[in-house]
């Protein structure tokens, strides 16, 4: 099982997220806060409660999402940790990961405390090194404060360090992308989330945007952005394994590949969702509404179970966001279809326009299709889910399988 602690709280809000979080203030210490230590004392009573269900259940990974995570004093994420290792089976060797804003490793222990603490991978949210684009997109910390966090995380010991990047933002030219991918590679992380900027509805960039005051650059430079970013990162030693995500052997992030094989996952924390045994539910993002339900033991009471029409249809969608892809064989065994004869003139149409590739079993999108990604899973999945209506006349008997074998 996967474990997700969401941490509702940020330094100031970025213009561009639509993530659960509450602004602290840049004055506020997250030590003192009131509303932090309520926080905290609602999320122990959370594990204790799962714990009293899944309680001995093994844990392979432990991902600290946000808000900001490294807004927490590594003392309590410490506590955290040892109660999840005292109420489940944390595997050898777990992954444990906490998203870090790299102002928030200035003090020169944070980022060792953190290792004391149990964290052993940082995913630290650099987006961009030009300090006037991160105070457009409202980022709290400069283009120095990013060199000097992956520094104090190596030499804190990590040796497993990620760093998230976006492109596509106002102003920004294919050149300084660029520039800007081999200024991060000169670092040194181990892996690279390289995403492009989407304008979710009603944030403030989206507002910005629709009232003209902010520019996204032209389609086809944010289309050479990602292929030759790409190119880049892949000639730089880094395995292009999603969409997004580029790794060196061995450091694809193994949170993340596990929700894209169908892993039971287990979110704590304010919005944060669960998929447990073919049953779904998102806790309430009102942190005293959390709290209630989680006092009350309700937190899963109104959980949608996941049929298995719904299932496959979700692996569909999350295996062809991979380089692997979808095995066809699985496919077929599961469902009863046959995915290639079902869809064999879209198929054939994408793979003569270098957008699919079927090898060794796989169907996996290459380079372009990445780049088209929605349109195509779009496409493919509408076509799926008629194949597999119930009761139609190619309705077939789908068998209620696990969906994580390869």
């Amino acid at each position: 099982m996967l474990v997700y602690i969401h941490v509702p709280f940020c330094r100031t809000r970025c213009r561009y997220c639509a993530f659960h979080s509450t602004a602290l203030g840049r004055g506020v210490d997250p030590a003192g806060s009131r509303l932090v230590r309520d926080y905290v004392d609602t999320l122990l009573l959370e594990l204790a409660h799962w714990a009293d269900i899944h309680g001995g259940a093994e844990i392979q990974t432990v991902f600290w999402g946000g808000g900001t995570p490294s807004l927490l004093p590594p003392r309590v994420v410490g506590i955290v940790l040892d109660r999840l290792a005292r109420y489940f089976k944390l595997a050898g060797g777990a992954e444990i990961t906490l998203e870090a804003n790299p102002d928030s490793l200035r003090a020169r222990t944070r980022a060792a405390e953190y290792r004391a603490a149990g964290v052993n991978r940082l995913s630290i949210g650099i987006q961009t090194l030009d300090d006037t684009m991160l105070r457009m997109l409202g980022r709290s910390h400069k283009g120095g404060d990013s060199l000097h966090a992956a520094f104090a995380a190596r030499e804190a010991g990590f040796a497993n360090i990620s760093l998230d990047m976006m492109w596509g933002l106002p102003g920004q030219g294919v050149r300084q992308w660029l520039q800007t991918l081999k200024d991060a590679v000169r670092m040194g992380p181990d892996h690279v989330s390289s995403y492009g900027l989407a304008l979710e509805p009603e944030t403030a960039l989206e507002r910005a945007s629709r009232e003209g005051n902010v520019v996204l650059p032209p389609e086809r430079d944010q289309s050479i952005m990602f292929m030759e970013g790409a190119a880049f990162l892949e000639a730089s030693g880094y395995l292009h394994y999603e969409i997004s995500n580029f790794a060196r052997v061995g450091f694809q992030c193994r949170h993340n590949l596990g929700y894209w094989e169908g892993q039971d996952y287990l979110g704590l924390g304010p919005s944060a969702t669960s998929t447990i045994a073919g049953r779904r539910w998102t806790n309430p993002a009102d942190h005293k509404a959390w709290e209630n339900k989680v006092r009350l033991g309700r937190l899963d009471e109104n959980a949608e179970v996941l049929t298995a029409r719904t299932r496959v249809l979700e692996m569909l969608m999350l295996r062809l966001r991979t380089a692997r892809g979808l095995r066809l064989k699985a496919w077929r065994k599961i469902t009863g279809r046959d995915l290639l004869a079902d869809n064999k003139k879209l198929i054939q149409a994408m793979h003569e326009n270098g957008l699919v590739r079927i090898r060794h079993g796989y169907l996996s999108l290459t380079r372009n299709g990445m780049l088209v990604s929605n349109t195509i899973l779009l496409n493919l999945f509408e076509r799926a889910e008629a194949a597999l209506m119930p009761g139609g006349r190619s309705g077939p008997k789908i068998l209620a399988e696990p969906l994580c074998a390869s």
